[in-house]
């Protein structure tokens, strides 16, 4: 049995702070996808996120125009809301999505940059 895609419990495929921070100074070819509300976003995020809360996802998913051939990465303030983003863009076609470990506090708590951005 398949969990709710909007059921914030389960196992996901997930990318530790480190190792997503790597991968962007290395300028790999992800989208990230911030699900925390927009008051949190603007409070600090991960410099390129887009910003759409959980709740608005899936109707705003098709506006995003998102590249399901591409990587994404959830992201939210402690990993819970990013699960059901990643298992609706798993159920949308989206071929590598990962879920940042922990969230932004795990970024945080790794000293990890954010930018307050509004651009981004």
């Amino acid at each position: 049995m398949h969990a709710p895609w909007w059921w914030p419990f389960g196992r996901v495929d997930e990318i530790e702070p480190r190792e997503l921070q790597l991968k962007i100074g290395a300028g790999a070819d992800l989208q990230l996808l911030d699900v925390r509300e927009h008051f949190e976003h603007e409070a600090g995020h991960i410099a390129g996120a887009r910003n759409v809360p959980i709740h608005d996802l899936p109707r705003r998913l098709d506006a995003l125009r998102l590249d399901p051939r591409r990587p994404v990465v959830a992201i939210c303030l402690s990993g819970h809301r990013s699960i059901p983003a990643y298992r609706l863009l798993k159920r949308k076609g989206f071929r590598e999505v990962r879920s940042l470990a922990g969230g932004m506090m795990a970024w945080r708590r790794a000293k990890l940059p954010t930018t307050r951005d509004r651009t981004a």
